[in-house]
């Protein structure tokens, strides 16, 4: 970011990424985040067990149930949900709110639910929704991480019907076909949201170019 684009912005952008499980949400984000490594990644908590390669503190805050209904009931979620019929996650407040009035961007990644919690919370929130090009698509991801059941692949499916009869909730919508081109779909989206928040500061840039005009015919 420039000096003049700080100068300019005001309060960060919030990219709120949502999608079925296996979609790619992760990757999409990890790429965005590659080419933007401003941008902070919001640390969800979740009463799930890690999955293999998964570290506390980076891929999710993994916490007991007692402990997530513990921080959910003082307030300090800014969204929680029960996903597949079992586990919770939630999205720590104070974190997100600290960098937005801070003017850094962050980018979080939920379901649905939480999507539409954040954009009541936050109504500057960009929501995007990412779909598969196929269920057939889907499943065979799913599958190939060698990390669930069939069972919890089943509901992981029927979990999947659920949020996309929500799609139309969303600002954007990006199918992960092709995984560079949605990275780039990503990224344009992020770039919109800059110029939008860089709007938002208009008045004090307008009159910084005034006066220096008048210098200039003085």
């Amino acid at each position: 970011m420039s000096n003049v684009e700080a100068r300019i912005r005001g309060r960060g952008v919030l990219l709120v990424i949502a999608g079925p499980s296996g979609v790619g949400k992760g990757t999409l984000i990890a790429g965005l985040r590659e080419r933007h490594p401003e941008i902070e990644w919001s640390v969800s908590c979740t009463t799930r067990a890690p999955r293999p390669g998964e570290a506390d503190g980076e891929d999710y805050h993994f916490v007991s149930r007692d402990e997530f209904l513990r921080l959910a009931h003082d307030g300090r979620l800014l969204e929680w949900a029960v996903v597949h019929g079992s586990d919770l996650y939630g999205t720590p407040r104070a974190p997100v709110e600290e960098a937005l009035a801070e003017g850094r961007d962050m980018v979080i990644e939920i379901d649905y639910q939480g999507a539409r919690s954040v954009r009541a919370a936050l109504p500057e929130a960009v929501v995007v929704f990412v779909a598969p090009p196929s269920i057939a698509a889907l499943r065979e991801r799913l599958l190939g991480r060698n990390t669930e059941s069939h069972d919890t692949v089943k509901r992981r499916l029927q979990t999947a019907g659920t949020e996309f009869e929500h799609i139309g909730m969303f600002e954007y919508l990006i199918v992960n076909d092709r995984l560079e081109a949605a990275i780039d779909a990503l990224d344009a989206i992020y770039r919109a949201a800059r110029q939008r928040t860089m709007k938002a500061g208009w008045r004090g840039f307008q009159s910084e170019l005034l006066d220096d005009l008048k210098e200039l015919d003085g």
